[in-house]
């Protein structure tokens, strides 16, 4: 399997619903969600696999070597927790222009 391949099958999973998503914030950026392969290879043999989670100018860009047992299964996993995260950061953004716009 190609990185690509496995970057675009993650993010089809986040399109259709696929992943259990608690927060309504998360199920609404769910469909804007990018995982992009930023490594210079699309093999998953390569010596430096970098995938990069992105949800508009949001990022998080998780290194890996080759050697990491099930390495697809943990991709998706730290896919996941990043798009967790960048949810959270995204919520606590939203908050904080709404706390702003108020207080003009």
């Amino acid at each position: 399997m190609k990185i690509s391949e496995l970057c675009k099958m993650i993010e089809d999973s986040f399109h259709s619903g696929k992943y259990p998503l608690d927060q309504d914030n998360e199920k609404q950026l769910s469909n804007i969600v990018k995982i992009i392969n930023r490594s210079s290879s699309d093999d998953l043999k390569d010596k430096d696999i970098q995938i990069e989670t992105r949800i508009d100018d949001l990022y998080v860009l998780n290194n890996y070597i080759q050697n990491i047992q099930h390495l697809p299964g943990v991709i998706e996993i730290d896919t996941l927790d990043s798009f967790k995260m960048l949810s959270r950061r995204i919520e606590r953004l939203d908050k904080s222009n709404i706390s702003l716009q108020n207080n003009k």
